[in-house]
């Protein structure tokens, strides 16, 4: 089975660009982060015992997917004629991919994370990613705020500024959901957040955390429900800081697809 077979196979269409959840236009530092992205998020490492050997293959069609369109010679021909070169060396040859992925992606640490959240707040690719989740979920409090990162319910009356801003900029439109959003539902989303916070700090608390790998252990400890929203937070993040550590270029915004 050929790669776009294998990807219509995997992930229900045989497009590269689609695999990686880029444009066809992007820039090759966007497929790189549209690869992290959604590689971490079928890394077999993250895998339960039951589901590991199907993510394992997802995640080596998601390596080869990134090898042809890192490759200018190979895009080129797969934006031409829609077809991938299955003899070549990168596609033919017995590639460890999750060696290939570290080689590519440092490892994120907690104080990465901390470093990024300081400069991530009240900067131009925050106020970016706040207007663009505004946009994908039509001004839906609940979603923008599980959706932008490093953001807790204590940032709630900074993010409402900051597209009742942008609103009266003309820059987005005013949703109906945004501006007229029930009361009930500010509370629902507050206790919602104070509940999740309360549990973290129990199971940090228990597990007597405080080292490089807090995050992950904290993720693997929620509740399966939970495992997949969590590991999508940390995929973004990964995706925005490891990149940008490891490259020292601007950042960049995020785009946020609807879910």
């Amino acid at each position: 089975m050929g790669l776009l077979e294998q990807c219509e196979a995997a992930f229900g269409f045989p497009d590269l660009y689609r695999v990686l959840g880029v444009r066809r236009e992007a820039s090759p530092e966007e497929i790189r982060r549209g690869y992290h992205r959604a590689s971490l998020r079928v890394h077999p490492d993250r895998a339960e015992p039951d589901a590991k050997e199907e993510a394992t293959r997802r995640f080596q069609i998601l390596g080869k997917a990134y090898a042809v369109l890192s490759d200018p010679e190979q895009r080129a021909v797969y934006d031409e004629q829609g077809t991938v070169d299955e003899e070549s060396e990168t596609l033919r040859g017995e590639r460890d991919w999750q060696e290939y992925w570290r080689l590519l992606f440092k490892k994120i640490t907690v104080k990465d994370i901390e470093d990024f959240e300081k400069s991530y707040k009240d900067s131009e690719e925050e106020l970016a990613d706040i207007k663009a989740a505004y946009m994908d979920f039509e001004g839906d409090m609940d979603r923008i705020m599980e959706s932008v990162l490093c953001v807790d319910y204590t940032d709630e009356p900074r993010i409402r500024k900051i597209i009742e801003k942008a609103i009266d900029a003309g820059e987005v439109p005013s949703y109906k959901g945004f501006v007229k959003e029930a009361k009930q539902k500010m509370i629902a989303r507050k206790r919602r957040a104070e509940k999740e916070a309360r549990e973290a700090e129990k199971t940090k608390d228990e597990l007597g955390l405080g080292g490089d790998d807090d995050l992950k252990a904290l993720i693997q400890t929620r509740n399966k429900d939970r495992k997949k929203e969590m590991d999508d937070f940390l995929a973004q993040l990964e995706a925005k800081y490891g990149n940008n550590a490891k490259k020292g270029g601007k950042k960049t915004a995020a785009k946020k697809g609807k879910k």
